[in-house]
């Protein structure tokens, strides 16, 4: 496996853990979820709008030509609430 497809599997199961545990954290949701949930869950947003981010980045980079190790996350103000 080459070192760009490699990281791209990380940044995916890196995905595929917050949506799990963010969809678990929503799905407590009917039996009001704590303050300390919340945040969490506000965190697990903002990091994965950070890593869906960072993926298209490195995808732009690579189908045009560009270095897809050069691409970095970007502060969760730039990317917040991205439409996925």
């Amino acid at each position: 496996m080459s070192e760009r497809s490699g990281r791209e599997t990380e940044i995916i199961q890196r995905i595929g853990e917050l949506v799990t545990e963010e969809r678990d954290l929503r799905e407590r949701r009917a039996h009001r979820l704590s303050p300390a949930e919340r945040d969490r869950i506000e965190q697990l947003e903002r990091a994965l709008d950070q890593c869906w981010d960072l993926l298209r980045q490195r995808r732009a980079k690579e189908e045009f030509g560009g270095d897809p190790g050069q691409a970095r996350p970007r502060p969760t103000s730039q990317v917040e609430e991205y439409r996925q």
